[in-house]
Order: C-alpha cells, then sequence, then structure tokens
C-alpha cells in the first residue's frame, strides 16, 4: 500500500492530508513549518512520496527533508498538469489555485468546471472542457472582510464568522455579518449566473474554510467538497512522482 502526504500551506493554516493509495485517510492541521514537525509526521506515517502546495514564504529546509524521506514533488509554475495555463505568467499563478483546477479535470475531464475556492481569499477558477485554465477572479473571504470593517473604522467591532445571519441586521453585529456573509453569498452567485451565461452549462465547484460558512447562503446548484485541494494535489503527485 503506498502512502502519500500533501502538504497544503495557506495563508491561515498549514495542513496535511495523509492518502493511503488513492483514499484520504487522515487530514491534521499542523503547528508550524519546522523540521521537527515535519519529520514527525514522515515518522508517524513513512510516506513513500510527499507533495507541497504553499503559498507562504515556508521553511525551506523542510523541502531537503522531504525530498531526502521521500519521493518528492514542489507544485511550482514548471509542475506537470493535466490542463494548460494563461499565456500570461504562470509563474504567478498560486499553487493552491493549480491544484484545485487539477482536482476538477481530474474528477470532472469533459466538463467545463468554475471551481471556487474560499480561504484567506476567494478564487475564482475556470477550467473548460478543453482542459484549459482560463484564469477567474479574487476577492477577499470572510475573515479578511470582517477584519477590515474593524480596522479601517474606528468604531466597528471585530465580530466572529457565523453562517445563521438574518436578512435584516438587527444590531451592529449582525449587520456586519450579514453584510459580509450574505454579500459574499451573492457575489459568488453573481459571477455562477455570468459564467452560466457565457458558457452554459458547466460544474460549480465549492471548497475551503468557509463553505461552511456559505453554502446554505447560496442559491446555485454546487458541489461541495472540503477535500478538493487535497484530493488535486494527489492527483498532481501522481503525475509528478510516478
Amino acid at each position: 500500500m503506498s502512502t502519500t502526504l500533501c502538504f497544503d500551506f495557506g495563508n491561515t493554516r498549514k495542513k496535511v492530508a495523509v492518502f493511503r493509495n488513492s483514499e484520504i485517510e487522515k487530514i491534521s492541521v499542523l503547528e508550524d513549518d519546522t523540521t521537527p514537525t515535519i519529520l514527525a509526521v514522515i515518522d508517524l506515517y513513512k510516506p513513500d512520496k510527499s507533495i507541497l502546495s504553499s503559498v507562504v514564504d515556508h521553511d525551506p529546509s523542510i523541502e531537503q527533508l522531504l525530498g531526502g524521506k521521500t519521493k518528492f514533488h514542489k507544485l511550482n509554475h514548471s509542475t506537470k498538469l493535466s490542463f494548460t495555463t494563461p499565456v500570461g505568467k504562470p509563474e504567478t499563478i498560486g499553487a493552491d489555485r493549480l491544484a484545485l483546477c487539477a482536482a476538477a479535470v481530474h474528477y470532472y475531464p469533459k466538463s467545463h468546471n468554475l471551481v471556487i475556492g474560499m480561504g484567506s481569499c476567494i478564487t475564482y477558477n475556470f477550467v473548460n472542457k478543453y482542459h484549459e485554465f482560463l484564469g477567474g477572479a479574487i476577492s477577499p473571504g470572510l475573515e479578511m472582510r470582517l477584519k477590515a470593517m474593524h480596522h479601517f473604522t474606528a468604531k466597528l467591532p471585530l465580530v466572529e464568522a457565523d453562517s445563521n445571519v438574518p436578512l435584516i441586521g438587527y444590531d451592529t453585529t449582525t449587520n456586519l455579518l450579514t453584510g459580509a456573509v450574505l454579500g459574499m453569498a451573492k457575489e459568488i452567485d453573481g459571477f455562477i449566473d455570468e459564467y452560466e451565461e457565457k458558457f452554459g452549462n458547466f460544474n460549480v465547484l465549492l471548497t475551503g474554510g468557509d463553505l461552511v460558512y456559505l453554502g446554505s447562503h447560496l442559491k446555485n446548484k454546487i458541489f461541495a467538497d472540503p477535500d478538493l485541494i487535497f484530493k488535486g494535489l494527489y492527483a498532481i503527485s501522481e503525475v509528478n512522482n510516478p
């Protein structure tokens, strides 16, 4: 049985998924990206392969560690992918976006796919049925919106995210939550409507930490999968770590 570690270092959390063959066995949040932490994960699961997707300035020594202990691949613009990327500057595309597109092409290879990642930022990633990643959009995520309203004003409080929001806020807290949560939901629905008008039938794949707050407020039909980025990383690893 082959074991693969898929590391996802995002702006908010650093996580690792353990795959036994092609199935996810466990997903864990890491304390940090230091070599002792990574070595402990390696010693626990004894992986054959590993892959890293990072959008932060992580400890570079862990790449040497993973390369010495496993068959390792770092996701970047030179990675072998199952789709083409925009002509502009492929080296500027976030590793997380590449992983999400890889998952879409792997699971829905004959369809147009709009993959929406909901992390620190919302990323909209459109891959057509010809396996061309056309690009998309980036906007602030939920936590960023809530923090911005607190930071850039004198008296608005910092409130915690919540999915249970009213249409009409009745105090400062619910006004902030309604504006942020329902504002994001209307934004996402609006993008989906525009894509539908342009491309017709396509899949909408929704993933990321803010999924729990937004899923129930969206009117459009979606495929919600909180583990989509890890499934994409595994698919990329199988191509680049044969």
